[in-house]
């Protein structure tokens, strides 16, 4: 019997199948075999921190499968990813296997390998090891540590701050840095300074520019001409003098390259030059590293891109410097292998940086099997890794001071030219910002057609004369600190030593789904919800929320991993003060929440105003002070004379979004009117986000009210920037952006439930972050189609009905459909292999019929209801054909009435894996597309399961 090799995901076993043939069986264990229970007493203190793991259907599947491969097999490799998560999956598939007595007469081995070639496939396979004991403490140790801080202080937050929604070890942090930021920009007065340059000219007549550095005698600081009055004094300074070269400076400076990419660097260069999220990044990075079909091969490209590390493996240096010598000639070819180390705190650099796994694969060479993101990704990883071994560059540097007569004024002006470009010919950091953050007006490197290296000065001399051209005088002021981007609070959380390489995409996309951050601009801007919370946590839990705590607690689970330290002591030290911290809170009165937010966001909800009035004086009577309130649904501002006085407004901050936004937040702003009807469109808030409506609705014939049309905005609209030509052009979706040149059907984009589609037919496709439902265009939309057809594979006409028979891929597994009817196929059967006449019998044995529109779901609302943002209407979901393998028995009316009237379940955030306590459909959020098990840690069934284990059990 073959040897059974477990990986994480199914990519990546049908590409080591390949490499290692009928010896192995290669098979998945789709992330995850089983997790902690979501609900209370799955880890519990009191037994010295014993845990209770629970498998799903999924999980015991597959470890079920795995079982039976066992059978007669003599090893078993367990190959899951080289890193602390990969460890403990591996540790899950053995428990589970020698819990069913799989494993008798079975050599458990552990390998792992950090590209996937068919090299180090083999490499591994001849160097097994065991499981890493210490790395399991570790995950055992966090999993532990993020349950029980979600679980104890998620209640607390529910109870005395109503509307907040989670509280996680690290979430919390990073919300935390957020606010702060927000705060210092609140906080920020800007100041006005002045800079005096002016235009001088070489006896050779070759002009350049000198700014003021010296006047009266005295070095200009960057607030001493603080006006334009004393800025005109210094302009006339510059007018009256007559000056001539004092002095030349020159020197050679090199620069060196970057290293190669950890996770958090690759993280932050793909946000800046190519606009690509963290999720988006990783997700790419997982497809390069799983492998890409080229030439009817799947190759890996890229190795693990969850890493710390800077260093790479002495034959991919040596491999990289023949290149460079081969590509650029041996003058750019270093003496000696660069070597490089982190400077990221509790960097534990266990694997290599993120490289390609072969130099030669070059982006020009692979740029054909490759999509546009991946392409782009692999180009980044490529260069940058290739740049890193090569030589520095070197610039001359020159800084000419300019003087008048008396030696009293003087200006400086200076230059740099590259001599020799080294690594820059291949790879700049300080170039190439992306499209996107030229649009935003965010770039972060020279400007446009400006390039620092080669500013250069004409020839000149001590004591040359010059001659005086036009002087101006220029107004300044500060700025404030910039909001984070996904790439600076990586950055940010990566120098504090806060989270790991494989949590940073994770926490940030939980900070935007518990709507505690919005991303506007590409920079993370604070919630009110989110900035309460913060205040509460650290008014009441300031410890907790510390960025020093928090980087040591990290340094304990590195020194867990290290074997340094037992799991179970750093669990009891932590505990012990965690709960006496929780007990403290518990005969804590509402009105000191209140109190404490109220001095804490005061300025942010009652700011200063123009004309001296107290902001905080209530505008429906006499002597009323405003100041925050708590209520069932959340907190919100209402006035001191209560009940008397009923004056209340959402946490809004007036004016903050622009000359608009008041009347934004007091339901709706006027966009204009539509020319076709005459109709006003606004833009309005509702329950679930932001839409436009056309007109206030009317009456039908028979006098019944009409709704007004309606549509909600995707993710990815701004508010402040919406105006009445995108607003219309939202309510007339779906479009029409084509027709299929090989059916001739018509192809649609729209927006429905699951956020932005397009559709063919009956095949619908999400799209992706980037795409715009309104201009998307046919290029784009067959690229996007063609992913919608490989999962819908038709069979035929139905012999009763002569209707389409499909075969179609669902988030559950695949099934069959006819029409409104649908059936599960069975496990084990790919939808490749089922035929017609199989499909139909299936159909009419255990076949089901889909729940009509309107019909209820198994949280009480509608099975096709309000699009995401609340605007009304019925609309076509972009997953509607996903939907289907969903067709239950609608639950009893109890049983829903249950599930509503149980407390949400905190997030779990460390691993990427949550307890959402959001209803499922969300404002234009896209429809969940396919992606590696190994990425997500947790399947979609197992998300499913635990999102129904919230009507059951405890908070």
């Amino acid at each position: 019997m073959p040897d059974v090799v477990v990986v994480e995901s199914p990519a990546k076993a049908k590409t080591i199948n390949k490499y290692l043939g009928r010896d192995f069986t290669v098979l998945a264990s789709f992330g995850h075999v089983r997790d902690l229970p979501p609900k209370d007493g799955s880890v519990r203190p009191e037994e010295d921190f014993a845990m209770d793991w629970e498998s799903e259907d999924r999980g015991e599947r597959q470890v079920n499968e795995i079982a039976r491969a066992l059978r007669g097999a003599r090893r078993l490799f367990l190959a899951t990813d080289p890193d602390r998560e990969g460890e403990a999956i591996s540790w899950h598939v053995r428990e589970m296997l020698a819990r069913k007595g799989a494993l008798k007469g079975v050599e458990v081995n552990r390998i792992t390998f950090n590209e996937i070639t068919k090299r180090a496939i083999q490499h591994a396979i001849a160097h097994p090891r065991d499981l890493d004991a210490p790395l399991i403490d570790a995950y055992m140790a966090r999993r532990a540590l993020d349950y029980l801080v979600g679980f104890t202080l998620s209640p607390v937050l529910w109870r005395k701050l109503p509307g907040s929604r989670s509280a996680g070890r690290v979430q919390s942090v990073a919300l935390r840095l957020i606010c702060e930021r927000e705060a210092e920009i609140e906080a920020f007065r800007a100041r006005e300074y002045w800079t005096v340059e002016g235009r001088f000219t070489t006896p050779q007549g070759a002009p350049f520019t000198a700014r003021l550095t010296h006047l009266d005698g005295r070095k200009l600081e960057q607030f001493d001409l603080p006006d334009e009055a004393s800025a005109m004094r210094a302009k006339a300074a510059v007018e009256a003098g007559e000056f001539s070269v004092l002095s030349v400076e020159k020197r050679r400076v090199r620069r060196n390259p970057p290293p190669p990419f950890t996770t958090s660097t690759l993280q932050q260069e793909a946000s800046r030059k190519l606009g690509m999220g963290a999720q988006q990044t990783m997700r790419t990075a997982q497809q390069l590293y799983e492998g890409v079909d080229i030439e009817g091969d799947t190759v890996g490209l890229i190795t693990y891109m969850r890493t710390d590390g800077v260093q790479m493996a002495r034959e991919a240096v040596t491999a990289i410097r023949g290149h460079v010598g081969d590509a650029f000639g041996p003058d750019y070819v270093p003496a000696a292998p660069r070597e490089y180390s982190s400077k990221a705190k509790n960097a534990q650099e266990a694997h290599e940086a993120i490289r390609p796994t072969d130099v030669r694969n070059t982006p020009e060479r692979v740029a054909r099997f490759l999509d546009d993101r991946q392409r782009r990704l692999y180009e980044l990883v490529w260069k940058r890794a290739v740049a890193s071994q090569m030589q520095s560059a070197e610039l001359d540097q020159t800084a000419v001071d300019l003087a008048d007569a008396a030696g009293r004024t003087r200006l400086r002006a200076t230059g740099s030219v590259i001599a020799f470009d080294g690594f820059l010919k291949l790879y700049r950091e300080d170039l190439d910002d992306s499209e996107a953050d030229r649009r935003a007006g965010l770039l972060t490197g020279a400007k446009p057609g400006e390039d620092e290296d080669t500013r250069t000065l004409p020839p000149m001399r001590e004591k040359d004369p010059l001659k005086r051209g036009e002087v101006s005088a220029h107004q300044h002021f500060t700025q404030p600190p910039p909001r984070y981007s996904e790439a600076s609070l990586v950055k940010r959380m990566e120098e504090l030593g806060i989270g790991r390489p494989s949590t940073y995409a994770s926490i940030l996309q939980v900070l935007q789904d518990r709507n505690y951050v919005t991303l506007e601009k590409r920079r993370f801007q604070p919630e009110d919800r989110g900035r309460l919370v913060t205040a509460f946590l650290v008014a009441f839990f300031e410890r907790y929320v510390d960025t020093g705590f928090t980087a040591g607690l990290e340094e304990q689970l590195d020194d867990i991993s290290g074997g340094r330290i037992a799991w179970r002591e750093v669990m009891r030290q932590f505990w012990d003060d965690f709960s006496r911290a929780v007990g403290a809170t518990k005969d804590l009165k509402i009105s000191d929440v209140i109190d404490a937010l109220d001095e804490e966001l005061g300025p942010h909800f009652f700011p200063g105003r123009a004309d001296g009035t107290d902001p905080r004086a209530c505008p429906a009577c006499a002597g009323g002070r405003l100041g925050l309130r708590l209520g069932r649904s959340g907190a919100f501002v209402g006035c001191s004379n209560y009940p008397e006085c009923r004056y209340t407004r959402p946490l809004a901050v007036p004016g903050a979004e622009g000359e608009n936004a008041s009347t934004l937040n007091e339901g709706q702003r006027e966009l204009g009117t539509d020319p076709a009807t005459g109709q006003n469109v606004t833009l309005r808030r509702g329950p679930y986000g932001l839409y436009v409506q056309l007109g206030e609705g009317g009456t039908d014939e028979k006098g019944k009210p009409t709704k007004p049309r309606r549509a909600s905005l995707t993710r990815d609209m701004a508010p402040e920037t919406l105006d009445l030509d995108r607003a219309l052009a939202l309510l007339s979706l779906p479009r029409v952006v084509g027709r299929d040149p090989e059916t001739g059907g018509e192809i649609t984009a729209g927006i429905g439930r699951f956020g932005p589609y397009i559709r063919l037919g009956t095949a619908y496709q999400s799209l992706e972050p980037g795409d715009d439902v309104l201009t998307l265009g046919m290029n784009r939309a067959m690229d996007l189609l063609a992913k919608a057809r490989a999962k819908v594979r038709p069979l035929g006409a139905h012999p009763q009905d002569g209707q389409p028979v499909e075969i179609r891929k669902g988030r559950f597994g695949p099934y069959a459909q006819h029409g409104n009817r649908v059936a599960n196929l069975p496990r084990n059967v790919e939808m490749e292999e089922v035929t017609l006449d199989q499909a139909v019998q299936l159909l009419g044995e255990k076949g089901k019929e889909l729940a009509p529109k309107g019909a209820k779901g198994r949280r009480g609302k509608a099975a096709a209801g309000k699009s995401g943002a609340g605007a009304a209407g019925k609309t076509n979901g972009a997953a509607a054909a996903e939907a289907a393998p969903a067709a239950r028995k609608p639950p009893a009316a109890g049983k829903v009435a249950a599930r509503k009237a149980a407390p949400a379940k905190p997030a779990r955030e460390a691993t990427g894996k949550s307890s959402s306590a959001k209803p499922a459909v969300r404002a234009a959020k896209p429809a969940t597309t396919a992606r590696p098990a190994a990425a997500t840690r947790k399947p979609a069934a197992t998300k499913a399961k635990a999102t129904a284990a919230r009507g059951k059990g405890k908070a």
